[in-house]
């Protein structure tokens, strides 16, 4: 996996110019049920952010691509869940992994909407937590609000940790 991520980290520093529809897609790709399960879009999100904190790629353009994937793949997730109601839960991978159903039910029963911008942070929660929002029969205006902070705060929060990672190891490194 590794190998993949720096080869991925190159082909950003060579197409920066792509940068915002790169981070669109595997934002997209993180928070879509089923695609969160087997795309390793946080891992991406925060390499890239620790190449922006050696200057190497602008931040930006990246916060806005994640923040539009996030938004799109979140949505589409939503409507799965509206549209196809329990169905999908039947479905694999979703049905092999009945704790996610589980743990996503008693965070809306715990939080209520706020498990939306939960979800985009809590691995365990991601694949399913917009399908349920879906299911549940929330209004697409209320989860729009929430999802949008959620993504907002997702998109900035999760390749700050990267770049902040880069930065104390650039720190560190001066040192010696």
């Amino acid at each position: 996996m590794d190998g993949w991520i720096d080869t991925f980290i190159a082909f950003i520093e060579r197409n920066q110019d792509w940068l915002p529809l790169i981070m669109l897609i595997f934002a997209a790709a993180e928070t879509t049920a089923f695609l969160s399960i087997v795309i390793p879009s946080t891992a991406v999100l925060v390499a890239v952010g620790a190449l922006a904190a050696t200057g190497a790629v602008p931040f930006w353009p990246l916060w806005a691509g994640a923040t539009v994937g996030a938004l799109i793949g979140s949505s589409f997730s939503y409507w799965l869940g509206w549209r196809y109601g329990t169905t999908v839960l039947t479905m694999r991978p979703l049905r092999d992994h009945p704790e996610m159903v589980e743990k996503t039910r008693a965070a809306f029963t715990r939080y209520g909407p706020v498990t939306i911008v939960i979800g985009h942070f809590a691995t365990v929660l991601r694949p399913v937590v917009f399908l349920m929002a879906g299911m549940s029969g929330m209004t697409l205006a209320r989860f729009a609000i929430w999802n949008t902070i959620g993504c907002v705060a997702w998109a900035y929060l999760i390749p700050k940790l990267g770049q902040f990672g880069g930065d104390i190891i650039g720190w560190l490194w001066s040192f010696f």
